[in-house]
């Protein structure tokens, strides 16, 4: 198959493409590989999924397999969110987030701890519990909380096989409303950052840096008793009566979700349609830091000092919060997070030259880069206590290094 980039054309894979169709000819693949590694979706704006050897599942069986008694559905890794929720939805389940982006695969988007948004809500990768691999050895692994290598396992960024079913926790469905606040002053933001992002089940904060007003506050409420009531202004910005997208007013038919109606959480909790193209048109670059909570105020503040250099290379910044977790490297492990979410224009000589000023204005905070976009540091090991125990997992799971690439060497110290 000839070279492919991933969906925002930031990264070419370097490797042949795999597509098997059953699992036995994905054991047969890593069996006969020196390098392999999974390839989702290709939302990862890093080269963390690139090798000799690409293995696509998009041909795999489409499998779906809810327990209603246990309240999880069992899979297929290379299903998007879009799919598994619809499905959960028609049993009268639910997950309990969602990402902005529906589009993107459970398997991908697990293994990087990716996120929705919500105080008191853990990541994507916390729905996980349990996931089934073909390991390094071509055998397959079954890993669930009875085990106690489970949290080290969850998020593996592609390192210990390739996932091939995950299975996920559900709860009752849920009705979910979004209203839209313009201009709520960055002093709001500043002040009671716990008040601004606990004030409904899921919240995003669109903002540029300068000036004395963010863009857009996004309140996903969640309607479990009847509807709430709605404020025409909400903490000094005024409500949007339009649809709108994250950079502004859209058309009624483009990729947003429906503002002030009340619907399904799976149609609610996405920023953008599935059928649609989403964000920028994939013509971007996106990167993103998560701090402690309790550091919200400060790292922002310190960010806002870089507005001059930061605005001009940005499409719009996303603040969003993930709840604690216990997942070993997760960027939430143990730590309540503000998550500090850039998409910038594709102008890749000057984002890399802006990302060792930004992370340096965010180092008192402890910042951990998203794992699958771009970052500048070369090694995150201090940012996570159980570090070295997820690499001493992925050496015994992989003690050859099937599944290792360039990202592994220059990010964990796995070569």
């Amino acid at each position: 198959m000839s070279a492919q980039t991933n969906w925002a054309g930031t990264h070419t894979y370097a490797g042949r493409i795999e597509t098997p169709r059953s699992i036995e000819e994905i054991q047969r693949i890593v069996g006969s590989a020196q390098r392999v590694r999974a390839l989702g979706t290709r939302h990862s704006f890093n080269d963390i999924a690139d090798s000799e050897l690409l293995v696509s599942l998009e041909d795999m069986p489409a499998d779906i397999e809810v327990d209603e008694d246990a309240s999880t559905a069992r899979v297929a890794a290379q299903l998007p969110f879009a799919l598994v929720a619809a499905a959960v939805d028609e049993r009268g389940l639910a997950l309990h987030n969602l990402g902005s982006l529906p589009h993107i695969s459970v398997g991908g988007a697990t293994a990087t701890a990716t996120h929705g948004s919500g105080l008191h809500n853990g990541n994507l990768s916390t729905a996980v519990v349990g996931l089934e691999f073909v390991t390094a050895d071509a055998g397959i692994l079954r890993i669930d909380r009875r085990d106690e290598r489970f949290a080290g396992a969850v998020v593996h960024l592609g390192a210990l096989g390739v996932v091939t079913h995950l299975t996920l926790g559900l709860e009752p469905r849920y009705d979910v409303r979004q209203d839209v606040y313009l201009g709520v002053p960055w002093e709001e933001v500043l002040g009671d950052p716990v008040g601004v992002f606990g004030a409904a089940y899921s919240v995003s904060v669109f903002t540029h840096w300068a000036g004395d007003r963010t863009d857009q506050v996004w309140l996903k409420a969640r309607l479990d008793d009847g509807d709430l009531p709605v404020a025409d202004v909400w903490r000094g910005g005024t409500r949007s009566v339009g649809p709108i997208g994250p950079v502004g007013p859209v058309d009624e038919d483009d990729n947003t979700t429906v503002q002030g109606v009340r619907g399904s959480w799976h149609a609610r909790l996405p920023h953008f349609r599935f059928d649609t193209q989403p964000s920028a048109q994939g013509d971007e670059i996106q990167t993103e830091y998560f701090v402690g909570l309790e550091d919200a105020a400060s790292a922002l503040s310190a960010l806002r000092e870089l507005a001059d250099r930061i605005d001009p290379l940005l499409i719009i910044t996303e603040l969003r919060t993930v709840a604690a977790d216990d997942l070993w490297l997760s960027t939430a492990y143990e730590r309540n997070s503000l998550a500090i979410h850039f998409t910038w224009h594709s102008r890749p000589a000057e984002v890399t030259a802006i990302l060792p000023e930004i992370e340096a204005a965010l180092a008192p905070f402890a910042p951990r880069p998203h794992w699958g976009k771009w970052f500048a540091e070369a090694h995150a090991n201090a940012r996570y206590p159980r570090f070295d125990d997820a690499v001493e997992l992925m050496t015994e799971l992989d003690p050859t290094g099937v599944f290792r690439n360039p990202y592994t060497e220059r990010v964990l110290g796995l070569g």
